[in-house]
Formats: C-alpha cells, structure tokens, sequence
C-alpha cells in the first residue's frame, strides 16, 4: 500500500506574478478553497496518511497557514462561529498527516525529493506536483491500483500539442498493458518539438521507488541547471526498472500560469 506522499512546494511561482511576489501559489484560493487543499484532499481520499511537504524559508507562510491555532482558537473563543470551527477542524485535521522539509535553494524537482530520503519508509511513495490538478476522479488512487497490479512505479500521462512538448517530460512506449496503461521505455526532460520521441506526457502525479533516492544522489544537474526527477527516472529505466505510463480519467488543470489559475476557478465553480 501507499501510504505516505510528497509534495514539493519550494518553487517561487514566477508564472502567477505579482500576485505570488507576497503569497504562496499553493494558498491562492480556487473557487474560494486553497489549491493545496484539493492536492490534500485527493492524497487522503486515495488512503496516504502521511503527506510531506518540501517548502523553502521563503514560503513558510505554508507551514504558518496549517500551524495558526492560537488565531483560531481566539476567534473562535469571541465569536463562536459554525463555519470558522469547521475550517479549524478541516485545518487540524490535515495538520495531523503534514510534516514539513525543506529545500532552501531552487536546485529542481529531483534535489528536492531527495531531501525527504530519511522520511520515506516503504519501497513506493507517491509525488503530486501541486500545479496540476486532476479533477472528477482521483488519479492518485487510480495510479495505486495500477500500481498494486504490476507491482511497478506509476506516472500520470496525457497527450500534449506537439509545439508544447519543450513544458513537459516526453516519453516512449515499448507496449501497452491494457487500454489506459502501458510500459514506458525512455523519457526525456522537456524536449524541443524536433527530438521529442512522441507527444505523450508526464503529468504531476508519480508512484516511485524508495531506491530512487540512490540515483537522486549521483544525477547530475540537467537543464536549467537543475536536478530532474525525470533524468533520474530515465536511467532507472535503462536499468530495466519497471515504469508504467497511466491514462488518468479525470480532467487536468494547470494552477501553474496566470490564464491556467483563472480558468481553473472558473471550471470548478461549473461542477
């Protein structure tokens, strides 16, 4: 079984300026909840007990945000108010499974799941990237299923435009297993259009192994000057490492550009 997660949340959202030059992305509200929340909640609902966040000095207003009991409990204590102790319960109740690590330079995705490497304790853990949103159907409890049935690591996939393929990891399938889920044989880290092996994507939602931990120490810094989750995924895979790519069902939102965040509130409000 999954049973704990991690999200790296140390990333400065430079895609949602001005308004992230003061607030944390993953707190801007959408259709009036916290987007974080929609990314928790889709953890608890596919049975993770554990959540771990990867957060910088910078977005401590994070840990503040699920830490803030005294304001609670003296508002609460002046206006004993039903919808202000049912979010203090919301808010207790996800604090009970978040525990707080950080990444203080912007190194990428691969450095920053490698600080959680004392954290982890079973062989597969899941990663959401809290950007994407999958809504109308839990993904992650979806990818876990999958997971429990070929006994592999898991990635999210959909099919992008082919002139947006430089946004994504891009991979390739050597066979299918049935209709939404297929072996991946390569994957490459945001590719230009000319040498992407396909249009096939990797979308924020990752089933992996705990001994990815041990290629996360040795990779070496990719594009952008970063470490890639995705590079280090790729030469497990050479190494005949088992990754299955899944179709999920539900419906993706990008939180991670100002047009996407827009659209995003505006789709769940129609639901």
């Amino acid at each position: 079984m999954i049973k704990q997660a991690i999200i790296p949340l140390a990333g400065l959202g430079t895609r949602l300026l001005p308004l992230t030059s003061v607030f944390a992305k993953e707190l801007l509200p959408i259709n009036g909840k916290p987007g974080i929340e929609y990314i928790l909640d889709e953890c608890i609902d596919a049975g993770v007990n554990e959540i771990i966040f990867i957060i910088s000095k910078k977005k401590e207003m994070i840990k503040k945000y699920f830490n803030n009991d005294s304001f609670y409990k003296s508002i609460i204590k002046k206006k004993k108010d039903p919808r202000l102790i049912k979010e203090y319960k919301k808010i207790l109740f996800y604090k009970k499974r978040i525990k707080f690590v950080y990444q203080n330079k912007p190194l990428g995705t691969g450095d920053a799941v490698l600080k959680t490497k004392k954290y982890i304790k079973d062989k597969y853990f899941l990663m959401l990237l809290p950007d994407d949103l999958i809504i109308n159907k839990n993904c992650s409890k979806d990818m876990i299923k999958v997971h429990n049935k070929y006994k592999g690591s898991v990635i999210a996939s959909m099919k992008v435009k082919r002139n947006n393929v430089d946004r994504w990891g891009i991979y390739s399938i050597s066979k299918n297993f049935d209709k939404l889920n297929f072996k991946i044989s390569d994957v490459i880290e945001k590719p230009n259009a000319k040498d992407a092996p396909s249009n096939n994507a990797v979308i924020g939602r990752y089933i992996l192994p705990k001994k990815i931990f041990d290629y996360l120490k040795s990779q070496k810094k990719g594009k952008g000057d970063e470490i890639h989750i995705t590079d280090a995924i790729r030469r497990m895979i050479s190494n005949q490492n088992l990754f299955i790519g899944h179709k999920f069902k539900g419906n993706y939102l990008d939180c991670g550009s100002m047009n996407g965040y827009i659209n995003s509130g505006i789709k769940i409000s129609k639901l």
